[in-house]
């Protein structure tokens, strides 16, 4: 007998945390875990969306025991001056139900909740009610925190869930609708018709500073549904700000989260779409890779996931680029007809652009034609740097 607790402590309980524990059961259940988390429930208040296209066959195996909503007949994007609808699928599911598949697919002595951590090592976790709960492996899956060594804006949102008195007639996701007033950055409307009678009503801002004014954003969904002519009861609501990253010292970013002997993982450890802040099709892959890998001592495993941030560090160099150009190149104002531009590119360019999967083709189509902003903005974006991401207001996501 080892005398450890468990085999493997994961600390925090939100997407990257759950779904390393549910690869863990589902595929190595001679593993003993403790997935640890300080709030009252697993995934805390949040949705999570994905393209059918973004996840491979194994992916959507890992996660099909937890429920979500499917809408196969595609989704559509709207902006001034084009419409389109797209043909991939899409999928969100909703962190009580996350909770609730992991309550029901974990063993019933793994989940730990209500425990604030006081200190991570290589070889336990300590508590601050005192207790010790030793492993031969420790995860860190906090959410992401800010240390001032990466560079860009942020992605600030408000959604809410809102049951309609009468039937609301959206049949399928709107990924964004930017037909609205942009107030100071690429602003745009995010949709899921949950039900017939149940709409998810997200408004969305990418912008130079992660404020979030909860009244403002609430007037604006007031609006929104009042010029489409939707009321009813509001069922909940969520609030977000995620970072959308163009550059820094990622070096110096894994230093400062660095406990040796602890692998780092989510957004926290780097595993982030840059410009669209998706996390789920790399939480996915995450929790896939350690299952295979679950008998690594701690070391070794934190080594590899370090190594396999650096590794995707390297890949999102593109999409870093890109939102250099957006916040830098485009008067805050016009920053949507990046978007319309690029959502009038092939599908499966889309598709590969979101799963961050861009070919080198992808991105010559991408760069190349008549540009959305002028070369002379463009080229200065480029060799300007953008502030340092600071955590000035603390409402991150795990």
């Amino acid at each position: 007998m080892s005398g450890r607790t468990c085999d493997i402590a994961i600390v925090g309980g939100g997407l990257s945390g759950g779904l390393i524990a549910l690869a863990l059961a589902r595929y190595r259940p001679e593993v003993s875990v403790r997935l640890i988390e300080a709030g009252p429930a697993l995934g805390g208040n949040h949705r999570w969306s994905w393209f059918g296209s973004d996840l491979t066959a194994q992916g959507e195996e890992l996660i099909s025991p937890i429920r979500k909503v499917s809408w196969e007949g595609g989704n559509h994007v709207a902006f001034p001056g084009y419409r389109r609808q797209l043909s991939t699928p899409y999928h969100s599911i909703r962190s009580s139900d996350f909770a609730a598949a992991l309550m029901r697919e974990l063993p019933e002595d793994s989940v730990v909740l209500r425990r604030e951590v006081a200190q991570l090592d290589a070889e336990g976790v300590s508590l601050r009610n005192g207790t010790r709960i030793t492993a031969r492996s420790v995860i860190d899956a906090r959410g992401f925190a800010p240390t001032g060594d990466l560079t860009g804006g942020w992605q600030v949102f408000m959604g809410r869930h809102l049951r309609t008195a009468a039937a609301h007639g959206i049949a399928r996701p709107v990924i964004m609708d930017a037909r609205v007033a942009q107030l100071g950055g690429y602003r745009f409307v995010y949709l899921l018709p949950i039900g017939s009678h149940d709409l998810f009503i997200e408004d969305t801002y990418y912008q130079d500073t992660p404020l979030l004014d909860r009244s403002a954003l609430s007037s604006r969904i007031d609006a929104y549904c009042n010029k489409h002519g939707w009321d009813g009861s509001i069922e909940g609501f969520e609030t977000g700000v995620l970072p959308v990253i163009t550059g820094g010292n990622f070096a110096r970013f894994q230093a400062a989260h660095r406990i040796d002997g602890v692998a780092t993982v989510g957004a926290r450890g780097g595993f982030t779409h840059p410009l669209t802040s998706y996390t789920l099709p790399f939480a996915v892959e995450t929790a896939l890779a350690i299952a295979e890998d679950a008998d690594l001592p701690g070391e070794q495993l934190s080594v590899m996931m370090e190594a396999r941030a650096r590794q995707h560090w390297n890949r999102m160099g593109f999409y870093r680029l890109l939102g250099s150009m957006l916040f830098g190149a485009a008067k805050p104002e016009q920053r949507f007809k990046i978007f319309q531009r690029f959502y009038r590119l092939p599908e499966p360019l889309i598709e590969r652009f979101y799963s961050g999967r861009t070919t080198l083709a992808d991105k010559v189509r991408i760069l190349v034609g008549r540009p959305p902003v002028g070369i002379g903005s463009a080229l200065g974006a480029l060799f300007s740097s953008r502030p340092p991401l600071l955590d000035r207001q603390k409402d991150f996501l795990p």
